[in-house]
């Protein structure tokens, strides 16, 4: 979760309360009717300036995330898990502002378990993405971009989805402010014949590459493989264990 570099970001306007809260213009854009007030401070959010890929193989698909928070300028968070089951089998990656995420997250979770208490079965992958699009189409999680991987009947799904609600199934995504840096690594190493083992070693050069020149992205690797078995995500504070 990333504090804007640009020094004029902190007299926008928010879209969703009207603070001046700055929030994500470098990852997300910035709002071109937005208007500054001089004068006025608020305090600073917590995000996730953030690196996140999602890869799509055979057997399964694989997430991976960097680990850093930001507080202004200030490095607030060395440990932050960016990645989180929502579903039996289906989890969910985060790239923006950490409150808006965790509500995101418990929302979600919340629907599954109705979904599935209510139908005696476990909701879908087109059904989840449909649901998280929904949500950030409503403008509640706006400053939200995340990507969803899981596997279903219909096997192993990886969808991209924006904050104004698109859905996109790719074979592999990135999003975050590292977004460029690890997008060349996977344009260069994937290939829809890559093993679970091999897709985890992709994903981890090609948020290593964008941690080593993104300031917003550092601090290790959450890894995460979804399969038909389930969820399993660990975390690396030495990319080395992973390449």
């Amino acid at each position: 979760m990333r504090t804007p570099t640009n020094d004029d970001s902190a007299g926008r306007l928010d879209p969703l309360n009207g603070d001046h809260s700055g929030v994500f213009a470098p990852e997300l854009g910035e709002f071109p009717n937005a208007e500054q007030r001089a004068g006025e401070s608020t305090p600073q959010e917590t995000k996730t300036g953030t690196t996140t890929v999602g890869l799509k193989t055979e057997d399964g698909v694989v997430l991976a995330t960097d680990m850093r928070a930001s507080l202004g300028y200030m490095v607030s968070s060395k440990d932050v898990q960016k990645v989180e089951e929502i579903h039996p089998t289906g989890a969910l990656t985060i790239a923006g502002s950490v409150s808006a995420a965790q509500s995101l997250i418990r929302s979600i979770r919340a629907e599954v378990r109705l979904y599935e208490s209510r139908r005696g079965e476990n909701m879908s992958m087109t059904a989840l993405s449909t649901l998280l699009g929904n949500f950030l189409r409503s403008g509640a999680f706006y400053v939200v971009q995340p990507i969803l991987g899981g596997v279903d009947e219909d096997g192993p799904h990886i969808y991209s989805i924006d904050p104004a609600g698109s859905i996109l199934e790719e074979e592999y995504t990135v999003t975050g402010s590292g977004s460029q840096y690890a997008l060349g690594v996977l344009e260069q190493e994937y290939n829809d014949a890559l093993s679970i083992d091999e897709a985890k070693t992709v994903a981890a050069r090609a948020v290593k590459s964008a941690v080593e020149r993104d300031l917003a992205s550092g601090n290790g690797i959450n890894i995460c493989v979804v399969t038909e078995d389930g969820v399993e995500i660990t975390q690396h504070k030495d990319f080395e264990e992973v390449l």
